[in-house]
Protein backbone atom coordinates (compact mmCIF):
# COMPACT_ATOMS: atom_id res chain seq x y z
CA UNK A 1 0.00 0.00 0.00
CA UNK A 2 1.10 3.44 -0.90
CA UNK A 3 1.85 6.29 2.00
CA UNK A 4 -1.48 8.00 2.39
CA UNK A 5 -1.83 11.05 0.82
CA UNK A 6 -1.65 14.24 2.80
CA UNK A 7 -3.87 16.97 1.69
CA UNK A 8 -2.79 20.27 2.17
CA UNK A 9 -5.83 22.26 0.55
CA UNK A 10 -6.88 23.98 3.54
CA UNK A 11 -3.42 25.82 4.47
CA UNK A 12 -2.86 26.48 0.69
CA UNK A 13 -6.28 28.21 0.88
CA UNK A 14 -5.74 30.16 4.14
CA UNK A 15 -2.29 30.95 2.56
CA UNK A 16 -4.11 32.17 -0.86
CA UNK A 17 -6.57 34.27 0.82
CA UNK A 18 -4.02 36.15 2.91
CA UNK A 19 -1.86 36.63 -0.27
CA UNK A 20 -4.66 38.19 -2.08
CA UNK A 21 -5.40 40.51 0.63
CA UNK A 22 -1.83 41.19 0.69
CA UNK A 23 -1.62 42.40 -2.92
CA UNK A 24 -5.40 44.15 -2.63
CA UNK A 25 -3.56 46.11 0.24
CA UNK A 26 -0.19 46.71 -1.55
CA UNK A 27 -1.97 47.75 -4.80
CA UNK A 28 -4.24 50.34 -2.55
CA UNK A 29 -1.39 51.87 -0.87
CA UNK A 30 0.68 52.57 -4.03
CA UNK A 31 -2.41 53.81 -5.71
CA UNK A 32 -2.81 56.30 -2.98
CA UNK A 33 1.10 57.46 -3.08
CA UNK A 34 0.78 57.64 -6.95
CA UNK A 35 -2.34 59.48 -6.96
CA UNK A 36 -1.40 63.68 -6.82
CA UNK A 37 -4.98 64.16 -4.77
CA UNK A 38 -3.66 62.47 -1.99
CA UNK A 39 -1.03 63.98 0.41
CA UNK A 40 2.33 62.81 1.92
CA UNK A 41 1.34 63.53 5.48
CA UNK A 42 -2.28 63.58 5.03
CA UNK A 43 -3.56 63.94 8.88
CA UNK A 44 -0.87 67.48 8.93
CA UNK A 45 -2.14 68.71 5.95
CA UNK A 46 -5.40 68.56 6.15
CA UNK A 47 -5.06 70.10 9.49
CA UNK A 48 -3.08 72.71 8.20
CA UNK A 49 -6.07 73.11 5.13
CA UNK A 50 -8.14 73.80 7.65
CA UNK A 51 -6.29 76.62 9.80
CA UNK A 52 -5.81 78.01 6.77
CA UNK A 53 -9.86 78.32 5.73
CA UNK A 54 -10.52 79.34 9.37
CA UNK A 55 -7.83 81.84 9.56
CA UNK A 56 -9.77 83.70 6.33
CA UNK A 57 -12.42 84.87 8.88
CA UNK A 58 -11.89 87.28 12.06
CA UNK A 59 -14.29 86.06 14.40
CA UNK A 60 -13.80 82.36 13.76
CA UNK A 61 -10.51 82.89 13.91
CA UNK A 62 -10.53 84.33 17.60
CA UNK A 63 -13.20 81.32 18.61
CA UNK A 64 -10.46 78.57 17.42
CA UNK A 65 -7.62 80.44 19.16
CA UNK A 66 -9.37 80.72 22.16
CA UNK A 67 -11.55 77.60 22.30
CA UNK A 68 -9.77 74.60 20.46
CA UNK A 69 -7.18 73.26 23.38
CA UNK A 70 -6.21 69.66 24.33
CA UNK A 71 -9.86 69.60 25.75
CA UNK A 72 -11.88 70.21 23.08
CA UNK A 73 -9.77 68.87 20.17
CA UNK A 74 -10.07 65.43 21.68
CA UNK A 75 -13.80 65.67 21.20
CA UNK A 76 -13.42 66.84 17.89
CA UNK A 77 -11.33 64.21 16.86
CA UNK A 78 -13.89 61.87 18.21
CA UNK A 79 -16.65 63.10 16.05
CA UNK A 80 -14.20 62.94 12.92
CA UNK A 81 -13.50 59.28 14.08
CA UNK A 82 -17.20 58.33 13.99
CA UNK A 83 -17.25 59.03 10.01
CA UNK A 84 -13.88 56.79 9.36
CA UNK A 85 -15.47 53.76 11.61
CA UNK A 86 -19.11 54.39 10.06
CA UNK A 87 -18.67 51.12 7.70
CA UNK A 88 -17.18 49.08 9.94
CA UNK A 89 -19.64 49.32 12.58
CA UNK A 90 -22.23 49.46 9.60
CA UNK A 91 -20.87 45.61 8.51
CA UNK A 92 -20.57 44.24 11.98
CA UNK A 93 -24.45 45.85 13.01
CA UNK A 94 -26.13 44.05 9.25
CA UNK A 95 -24.02 40.75 10.05
CA UNK A 96 -24.91 40.59 13.87
CA UNK A 97 -28.68 40.82 12.79
CA UNK A 98 -28.41 38.77 9.48
CA UNK A 99 -26.20 35.23 10.91
CA UNK A 100 -29.97 34.93 13.68
CA UNK A 101 -32.71 35.86 10.63
CA UNK A 102 -31.37 34.92 7.41
CA UNK A 103 -31.13 30.88 6.72
CA UNK A 104 -29.38 31.32 3.58
CA UNK A 105 -26.32 33.30 5.55
CA UNK A 106 -26.15 29.95 7.64
CA UNK A 107 -26.07 27.63 4.81
CA UNK A 108 -22.96 29.44 3.36
CA UNK A 109 -21.45 29.31 6.69
CA UNK A 110 -22.45 25.45 6.98
CA UNK A 111 -20.90 24.83 3.25
CA UNK A 112 -17.53 26.51 4.18
CA UNK A 113 -17.21 24.63 7.43
CA UNK A 114 -17.90 21.09 5.93
CA UNK A 115 -15.41 21.93 3.07
CA UNK A 116 -12.98 22.60 5.61
CA UNK A 117 -14.22 19.80 7.51
CA UNK A 118 -13.78 17.39 4.59
CA UNK A 119 -10.44 18.53 3.56
CA UNK A 120 -8.44 18.51 6.97
CA UNK A 121 -5.19 16.72 7.68
CA UNK A 122 -2.99 16.60 10.32
CA UNK A 123 -0.21 18.29 8.19
CA UNK A 124 -3.10 20.95 7.40
CA UNK A 125 -4.25 21.55 10.59
CA UNK A 126 -0.90 22.02 12.49
CA UNK A 127 -0.18 24.65 9.77
CA UNK A 128 -3.30 26.25 10.46
CA UNK A 129 -3.02 26.49 14.47
CA UNK A 130 0.07 27.83 13.68
CA UNK A 131 -1.17 30.62 11.70
CA UNK A 132 -4.83 31.03 14.38
CA UNK A 133 -1.93 31.87 17.10
CA UNK A 134 -0.94 34.89 15.58
CA UNK A 135 -4.35 36.42 16.66
CA UNK A 136 -4.01 34.72 20.25
CA UNK A 137 -4.47 37.95 22.30
CA UNK A 138 -1.33 36.67 24.65
CA UNK A 139 0.77 36.33 21.54
CA UNK A 140 -0.01 39.90 20.38
CA UNK A 141 0.60 40.66 23.90
CA UNK A 142 4.08 39.64 23.42
CA UNK A 143 4.84 41.09 20.48
CA UNK A 144 3.63 44.63 21.01
CA UNK A 145 5.61 44.84 24.25
CA UNK A 146 8.58 44.29 22.15
CA UNK A 147 7.00 46.51 19.49
CA UNK A 148 6.68 49.00 22.13
CA UNK A 149 10.36 48.62 23.32
CA UNK A 150 12.00 49.41 20.14
CA UNK A 151 9.98 52.10 19.34
CA UNK A 152 10.73 53.82 22.62
CA UNK A 153 14.71 53.10 21.69
CA UNK A 154 14.22 54.23 18.07
CA UNK A 155 12.16 57.44 18.38
CA UNK A 156 11.79 58.00 22.18
CA UNK A 157 8.20 58.24 21.77
CA UNK A 158 6.30 56.94 24.58
CA UNK A 159 3.02 57.24 23.32
CA UNK A 160 3.06 53.95 20.92
CA UNK A 161 2.47 52.18 24.41
CA UNK A 162 -0.70 54.17 24.93
CA UNK A 163 -1.58 53.76 21.44
CA UNK A 164 -1.72 49.80 21.72
CA UNK A 165 -3.06 49.76 24.95
CA UNK A 166 -6.42 51.46 23.86
CA UNK A 167 -6.33 49.62 20.24
CA UNK A 168 -5.59 45.89 22.23
CA UNK A 169 -7.71 46.66 25.55
CA UNK A 170 -11.08 48.61 23.88
CA UNK A 171 -10.89 45.44 20.92
CA UNK A 172 -10.82 43.00 23.64
CA UNK A 173 -13.69 44.51 25.46
CA UNK A 174 -16.06 45.68 22.90
CA UNK A 175 -15.57 42.12 21.12
CA UNK A 176 -16.15 40.64 23.70
CA UNK A 177 -19.83 42.68 24.73
CA UNK A 178 -20.72 41.85 21.04
CA UNK A 179 -20.27 38.20 22.08
CA UNK A 180 -22.19 38.47 24.76
CA UNK A 181 -24.79 40.31 23.20
CA UNK A 182 -25.30 38.42 19.98
CA UNK A 183 -24.98 34.93 21.78
CA UNK A 184 -24.56 32.59 18.56
CA UNK A 185 -23.35 29.01 18.90
CA UNK A 186 -20.04 28.02 17.39
CA UNK A 187 -19.73 24.65 14.83
CA UNK A 188 -20.25 21.70 16.02
CA UNK A 189 -17.39 20.08 13.54
CA UNK A 190 -14.86 20.34 16.08
CA UNK A 191 -15.68 19.56 19.57
CA UNK A 192 -13.19 21.94 20.89
CA UNK A 193 -15.37 24.94 19.56
CA UNK A 194 -17.76 24.53 22.41
CA UNK A 195 -15.38 25.18 25.25
CA UNK A 196 -14.85 28.65 23.60
CA UNK A 197 -17.99 30.65 24.13
CA UNK A 198 -19.65 32.67 21.86
CA UNK A 199 -18.61 32.52 18.19
CA UNK A 200 -19.54 36.12 16.76
CA UNK A 201 -18.00 38.14 16.00
CA UNK A 202 -14.58 36.16 15.83
CA UNK A 203 -12.09 37.44 18.53
CA UNK A 204 -8.77 36.00 16.89
CA UNK A 205 -10.22 38.14 13.94
CA UNK A 206 -10.75 41.60 15.22
CA UNK A 207 -7.63 41.06 17.74
CA UNK A 208 -5.65 40.15 14.81
CA UNK A 209 -6.89 42.78 12.44
CA UNK A 210 -6.47 45.75 14.62
CA UNK A 211 -3.21 45.10 16.02
CA UNK A 212 -1.20 44.21 12.98
CA UNK A 213 -2.59 47.31 11.30
CA UNK A 214 -1.86 49.71 14.70
CA UNK A 215 1.78 47.95 14.73
CA UNK A 216 2.19 48.82 10.50
CA UNK A 217 1.24 52.57 11.74
CA UNK A 218 4.04 52.72 13.95
CA UNK A 219 6.56 50.78 12.49
CA UNK A 220 5.71 52.35 9.01
CA UNK A 221 6.89 55.88 10.82
CA UNK A 222 10.30 55.33 10.36
CA UNK A 223 10.45 53.77 6.87
CA UNK A 224 10.56 55.13 3.09
CA UNK A 225 7.16 55.09 1.21
CA UNK A 226 7.59 52.03 -0.79
CA UNK A 227 8.71 49.49 2.45
CA UNK A 228 6.12 51.21 4.28
CA UNK A 229 3.61 49.88 1.48
CA UNK A 230 4.75 46.14 2.01
CA UNK A 231 4.42 46.34 5.51
CA UNK A 232 0.87 47.59 5.42
CA UNK A 233 0.15 44.64 3.12
CA UNK A 234 1.68 41.96 5.21
CA UNK A 235 -0.55 43.39 7.76
CA UNK A 236 -3.24 42.67 6.11
CA UNK A 237 -2.70 39.50 5.12
CA UNK A 238 -1.36 38.63 8.38
CA UNK A 239 -5.48 39.35 9.53
CA UNK A 240 -6.54 38.03 6.38
CA UNK A 241 -4.75 34.52 7.25
CA UNK A 242 -5.74 34.61 11.03
CA UNK A 243 -9.47 34.88 9.74
CA UNK A 244 -9.27 31.97 7.59
CA UNK A 245 -7.54 29.50 9.80
CA UNK A 246 -10.37 30.11 12.55
CA UNK A 247 -12.82 29.01 9.73
CA UNK A 248 -10.93 25.85 8.00
CA UNK A 249 -9.98 24.77 11.47
CA UNK A 250 -13.80 24.58 12.29
CA UNK A 251 -13.65 26.95 15.43
CA UNK A 252 -15.88 29.67 13.52
CA UNK A 253 -18.22 30.65 10.75
CA UNK A 254 -17.59 32.58 7.84
CA UNK A 255 -19.42 35.37 8.84
CA UNK A 256 -18.18 35.48 12.56
CA UNK A 257 -14.94 36.33 10.59
CA UNK A 258 -16.24 38.66 8.78
CA UNK A 259 -17.59 40.62 11.41
CA UNK A 260 -14.23 40.15 13.48
CA UNK A 261 -12.36 41.66 10.50
CA UNK A 262 -14.75 44.70 10.47
CA UNK A 263 -14.87 45.51 14.08
CA UNK A 264 -11.23 44.83 14.46
CA UNK A 265 -10.13 47.55 11.05
CA UNK A 266 -13.00 50.15 12.32
CA UNK A 267 -11.97 50.23 15.41
CA UNK A 268 -8.08 50.84 14.57
CA UNK A 269 -9.38 53.96 12.40
CA UNK A 270 -10.93 55.56 15.31
CA UNK A 271 -7.30 54.98 17.16
CA UNK A 272 -5.64 56.10 14.51
CA UNK A 273 -7.70 59.35 14.03
CA UNK A 274 -7.97 59.74 17.44
CA UNK A 275 -4.17 59.75 17.86
CA UNK A 276 -3.30 61.91 14.93
CA UNK A 277 -2.50 58.83 12.24
CA UNK A 278 1.50 58.98 11.68
CA UNK A 279 1.87 61.87 14.64
CA UNK A 280 1.12 59.45 16.76
CA UNK A 281 -0.15 61.98 19.18
CA UNK A 282 -3.60 62.65 20.73
CA UNK A 283 -5.07 66.45 19.68
CA UNK A 284 -1.55 66.80 17.40
CA UNK A 285 -4.14 67.55 14.55
CA UNK A 286 -5.85 70.01 16.08
CA UNK A 287 -2.30 71.96 17.48
CA UNK A 288 -1.71 72.07 13.70
CA UNK A 289 -5.12 73.87 12.83
CA UNK A 290 -5.35 76.43 15.44
CA UNK A 291 -1.33 77.54 15.07
CA UNK A 292 -2.43 77.71 11.50
CA UNK A 293 -5.28 79.76 12.16
CA UNK A 294 -3.77 81.98 14.35
CA UNK A 295 -0.82 82.82 12.03
CA UNK A 296 -0.67 85.92 10.25
CA UNK A 297 -1.84 86.20 6.94
CA UNK A 298 0.67 86.22 4.04
CA UNK A 299 0.95 89.46 1.84
CA UNK A 300 -0.88 88.95 -1.01
CA UNK A 301 0.91 89.85 -4.48
CA UNK A 302 0.69 93.27 -6.17
CA UNK A 303 -0.92 92.94 -9.66
CA UNK A 304 0.86 95.43 -11.98
CA UNK A 305 -2.13 98.05 -13.13
CA UNK A 306 -3.60 97.08 -15.96
CA UNK A 307 -3.18 100.19 -19.01
CA UNK A 308 -6.31 101.79 -19.45
CA UNK A 309 -8.33 102.16 -22.33
CA UNK A 310 -8.96 104.72 -24.08
CA UNK A 311 -12.46 105.99 -24.75
CA UNK A 312 -13.78 105.63 -28.36
CA UNK A 313 -11.09 102.69 -29.46
CA UNK A 314 -13.42 100.30 -29.33
CA UNK A 315 -15.99 102.40 -31.41
CA UNK A 316 -13.00 103.18 -33.70
CA UNK A 317 -11.77 99.62 -34.15
CA UNK A 318 -15.26 98.78 -35.58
Amino acid sequence: MGAPQIDFVPLIADLTAALAAGLLALVAARWCAASTAVPKRPTQEVARAAGEVVREHTRIRRFVAGRLDRSVATGLLLTAALGVTLVGGLVLGILAVLVRRVGAIQHVDNSVAAWGYDHRSSASTNGLRAITELGNIRIVIVIAVVLVLVDAIRHRNGWSFLFLLVVLAGMEATQLGVKELVGRLRPTLNPAAATLGPSFPSGHSATAAAFYAAAALIIGRSLRRPIRQFVIAAAMGIAVAVAASRVLLDLHWLSDVVGGLSLGWGWFALCAVIFGGQLLRPTVAADVASAQASAPKPPRAEHSPQRPRRPGLRKREA
